[in-house]
């Protein structure tokens, strides 16, 4: 982080949002397409008293107030404890079970975050407590969000952790959420499915270089990486499938 001559400082790390700022107890965010939608989402976490999230506190210069929550958003992704991984599936079912019935969701279940990984977790004390940067958030079916998590919490095709411990970690998950009957026998194709989309999600704003985020040759490498994810999870599938049973 760096600090601004206004004082407030300038917060990193983000991939599709730039410009984010603290000030004070207040983090300010561009005001984009999706602003109306996080606000009121917000909103709809405050009402229902669902802490794992910012506050919305409002719009000023061409900005969307949230609240700050304290805590360590992690750099990168990494192996974690099997307590980590509980935590994450626990906030992540709390905070779907806020959205249901909201007029948010409409006829979908929840509204999902879809991009709950560990980098848009707060950690206090060890553990993620709330989840951060809801851009992309939208109507959804549950194993979206599990489907990602499972992935950017528990799997990765360059990790020295065995593939059986991978698995162990994707049940710790899928335990903690209460993910039961037949949608449990679908949670390895929820992770594929996952780790396809991202893929066409990088490739079509490599498509519109004009408008992307980044630079074209850090979207190839994400394609790229998501596409080996995928080649890891479908050819372990088995082992995958039998620790979720």
């Amino acid at each position: 982080m760096d600090e601004v001559p206004n004082g407030a400082i300038m917060l990193s790390g983000g991939r599709m949002t730039n410009g984010v700022i603290r000030v004070d107890d207040s983090v300010h965010r561009p005001i984009t397409d999706s602003s109306e939608f996080v606000a009121t989402l917000l909103k709809i976490f405050e009402e229902r008293k669902f802490f794992g999230a910012p506050r919305y506190l409002g719009q000023a210069d061409g900005m969307d107030i949230l609240s700050f929550i304290p805590g360590d958003v992690p750099a990168r992704f990494q192996v974690w404890e099997d307590g980590q991984v509980a935590a994450a599936g626990a906030l992540l079912r709390a905070m779907h079970d806020a959205t249901r019935g909201s007029k948010l969701a409409g006829r979908s279940p929840v509204v999902c975050h879809h991009d709950a990984g560990p980098n848009n977790a707060v950690f206090v004390r060890g553990l993620p407590t709330a989840w951060i940067d809801f851009d992309t958030a939208a109507p959804g079916s549950p194993l979206e969000d599990l489907g990602y998590a499972a992935w950017t919490w528990c799997i990765a095709s360059k990790c020295t952790v065995p593939v059986e411990r991978q698995a162990k970690q994707v049940k710790i998950l899928a335990d903690a959420y209460g993910l039961q009957g037949p949608e449990r026998g679908v949670m390895v194709d929820a992770i594929l499915e996952r780790q396809a989309r991202n893929a066409r999600f990088w490739a079509e704003l490599m498509a519109s270089p004009d408008t992307a985020p980044t630079e074209p040759e850090v979207l190839a490498s994400r394609i790229e990486w998501s596409r080996r994810e995928f080649a890891f999870t479908a050819a372990h599938r088995s082992a995958f499938e039998e620790a979720l049973a």
